[in-house]
Parts: C-alpha cells; sequence; structure tokens
C-alpha cells in the first residue's frame, strides 16, 4: 500500500524503510544495538510526524507537528555521521541515508518556512479587514 501522492510523505516513508533495512544490518551484522536504535527511533519518527501533520487541527498544529518533523531529521544526521565516524558505515552507506536526508531537511525546512509565511500574511489581512472596519465605523 502506497502513500498518497505527497512528496515529503513519500520521501520520508522510504527513508524510514532505508532506516529499519540500516538498523537490521547494524544490529545483525555489526552487532551494534545502542546507536542503530537511535537512528531507528528518529529516522522512523520523521513520517510519522509528517503523516500526523496531514491531518493536523489547525495550521498551527500542521507547523508543530513539521518542525518536530525537522528536528527528528536534523538528529537521524547527527546518527547517520556518527555511525559512519566509528566504522559502523563504509562511506557509500552514509551518502545513500545522508543525501536522503538532507533533502528531507530541505523539504521540511520550506514547507515549515511557507507555511509559517503564510500563517503571517492572513494575521496582516486580518488584521487589515478590521483596521478598515473601524476607520469605516468612525467615519460614520
Amino acid at each position: 500500500m502506497r502513500s498518497e501522492s505527497n512528496p515529503i510523505v513519500e520521501k520520508s516513508m522510504d527513508f524510514a524503510i532505508q532506516i529499519v533495512k540500516a538498523y537490521k544490518y547494524l544490529c545483525n551484522e555489526k552487532k551494534e544495538f545502542v546507536l542503530s536504535n537511535q537512528l531507528l527511533r528518529s529516522g522512523t519518527s520523521i513520517g510519522a510526524n509528517i503523516k500526523e501533520a496531514t491531518n493536523a487541527e489547525s495550521k498551527a498544529d500542521f507547523i508543530h507537528k513539521m518542525q518536530i518533523a525537522l528536528k527528528e531529521a536534523s538528529e537521524s544526521e547527527y546518527w547517520i555521521e556518527l555511525l559512519q565516524r566509528t566504522e559502523y558505515f563504509n562511506e557509500k552507506q552514509t551518502q545513500i541515508l545522508f543525501n536522503k536526508c538532507q533533502e528531507i531537511i530541505r523539504l521540511l525546512t520550506s514547507i515549515v518556512v511557507t507555511s509559517k509565511k503564510q500563517v503571517s500574511l492572513t494575521k496582516i489581512r486580518q488584521r487589515k479587514k478590521i483596521c478598515g472596519k473601524q476607520h469605516h465605523n468612525d467615519s460614520e
């Protein structure tokens, strides 16, 4: 079953699948259980928060969930780098995961920034509407 055609949902799901595979590799081949668990938790949490954001109760809730996903992506980036520096991942493994994570971070950053701008513009328009009505009432 595939997610709806939403690029960030798709990319975060694909990343989560890669993270699960990396986790299995680390546990089975490298016998590493602590760092791999941290990566599993943060790497799969990204998509879960994005999916939750798609059903947000408000624009503020949407932004909050996307910001959490962004924090989890940044954390995942940290664990990927640490696993490479401690020689659990080779350069190729690192680059694949790191590039996917970076792409998700760029998309999430853009989504959060754009959403915040939209909220700000909405607030400005609402203020202008209110001020316009007050000015109109004052002149009567």
